[in-house]
């Protein structure tokens, strides 16, 4: 049961990461800095290695840990404003 669960939780913060990647991707690099962000590639960076360590180690382990506070960082803090800045989200 309990690898269930772990296999469940890294699979939800795999797809959150990717969805925050895809985010990030499709949005003005200036969007960024005019919200006194981390610029476009850095965040692009930190969200790509944030996926690819949880994939490879869980979202159990410390590494994924740190990827889906990374990941949770982004859509807390940075897409509200970044889409703010834009006029809302571009979907």
């Amino acid at each position: 049961m309990e690898g269930f669960l772990v296999m469940v939780l890294t699979a939800l913060a795999i797809g959150g990461g990717v969805y925050a990647l895809v985010h990030a991707a499709r949005q003005r690099p200036d969007a960024y800095t005019a919200t006194d962000k981390l610029t476009k590639p850095t965040w692009l960076a930190i969200l790509g290695v944030s996926v690819l360590v949880i994939f490879v180690f869980s979202a159990y382990s410390l590494l994924g840990l740190i990827g889906v506070i990374a990941i949770g960082v982004y859509l807390a803090d940075v897409r509200p404003k970044v889409d703010g800045i834009q006029g809302g989200p571009r979907w």
